[in-house]
C-alpha cells in the first residue's frame, strides 16, 4: 500500500493491494522470483512502459487486462520485464581469472577427447557468456577448436534475441570491458559495437526456466549462475541448485554471486577458493 508522501508516480500510487498481490503471484508462478512488499518502485520502473504502450491509465488497468486474457503475449511481456536483471562484461573479475588461470587448463588436461562445456545459466543480454568466450579465446580455445561449448540461457525471449545479435551500446561496452578487448573483439556499428563473429559463434543461446527442463541440456563442467538465487525463495533455490547439481559433471564447478551460497540450501557442494575466487564444486554421493 502506498504511504502518505510517497514519491511514486500515479502509475504505481493507484495500484490496489489486491492487484499488487496478483502481480506478485504472476511473477512468482512464471519465474520463481519473489517480489516482497517493498518492490512498488520496481513494478513502476519495469511495467510503466507497458502501460503506456498499451494506452492504459495505470497498473490496475494492466492487471484487469491480464486477468481477462490468461496466457498471452502481454503476460509474457510483463514477466520478461520483471525478470530482466542487470548484467555487464566481466562482472566481478575473480571468476574469469579463475577460469583463465586454473579451470580451463585443468579441464583441458582431464576432459580427454570430449569438449569442455560451460553454461551461463542466467545470461540476460549475453555479456557473461561472451566474457567466458573471450577468456577462452585468449587461452587458445577459439572457434573451430572443437574443445569448448558455451551455452547461455534465460527466461526472456527478448534478451535472448539481443544476446544472439551481439550488438551493444557504448555504455554497455564501457562497463567492465577492457579497452584492449573492445578494440580486439568488436567493430563499430553506428552508435553501437558489434561483437566479432569469431566470439559470437562460440556461444549458443536458448530460452530456459531454471526450475525445470535442465536435464535435456546435458552435462557441464562449469556453471555460472550468479546473482540469480537472491531473487528466489528457499524452496526455489533448492530446486534450482538441485537442477544445477544434476547438470554438473563429476567435480564440476558452480560460480554464484558474491551474496549467494549453497550453505543450508544444498549440501552436496563444497566451497573452495580457485585463483582467488570462491567456487562451489560438485561432491558425489
Amino acid at each position: 500500500m502506498t504511504r502518505p508522501g510517497s514519491v511514486f508516480s500515479t502509475v504505481t500510487a493507484a495500484l490496489t493491494v489486491e492487484n499488487y498481490r496478483f502481480l506478485q503471484s504472476q511473477v512468482y508462478q512464471h519465474s520463481g522470483i519473489v517480489l516482497d512488499d517493498s518492490k512498488h518502485y520496481l513494478l513502476e520502473s519495469r511495467l510503466s512502459p507497458i502501460v503506456r504502450d498499451e494506452g492504459l491509465h495505470d497498473l490496475n488497468a494492466l492487471c484487469l487486462l491480464l486477468r481477462g486474457h490468461g496466457p498471452s503475449p502481454l503476460r509474457n511481456r510483463v514477466i520478461e520485464a520483471m525478470t530482466t536483471n542487470e548484467t555487464l562484461f566481466f562482472r566481478d573479475a575473480a571468476p574469469f581469472q579463475a577460469l583463465r588461470q586454473e579451470i580451463l587448463p585443468e579441464g583441458l588436461r582431464t576432459s580427454g577427447s570430449r569438449p569442455l562445456r560451460i553454461w551461463s545459466a542466467a545470461s540476460s543480454t549475453g555479456q557473461e557468456a561472451y566474457s567466458i568466450a573471450i577468456v577462452a579465446s585468449e587461452v587458445g580455445l577459439g572457434l573451430g577448436k572443437s574443445r569448448l561449448e558455451i551455452l547461455g540461457t534465460d527466461l526472456s525471449e527478448e534478451v535472448i534475441a539481443r544476446a544472439r545479435e551481439g550488438v551493444y551500446t557504448q555504455l554497455e561496452v564501457s562497463r567492465g570491458l577492457p579497452a584492449a578487448m573492445l578494440v580486439k573483439y568488436f567493430t563499430r556499428k553506428g552508435m553501437s559495437w558489434q561483437l566479432h563473429d569469431s566470439i559470437r559463434e562460440m556461444v549458443r543461446f536458448q530460452k530456459l526456466d531454471l526450475r525445470n527442463g535442465v536435464r535435456a541440456l546435458g552435462r557441464f563442467d562449469v556453471v555460472f549462475c550468479r546473482n540469480v538465487l537472491i531473487y528466489f525463495d528457499l524452496d526455489t533455490k533448492r530446486t534450482v541448485l538441485s537442477q544445477i547439481y544434476d547438470a554438473l559433471s563429476p567435480n564440476g564447478y558452480l560460480f554464484l554471486g558474491a551474496a549467494e551460497t549453497t550453505l543450508n540450501v544444498h549440501e552436496k557442494f563444497t566451497r573452495k577458493v580457485v585463483a582467488g575466487a570462491s567456487v562451489y564444486q560438485k561432491v558425489e554421493g
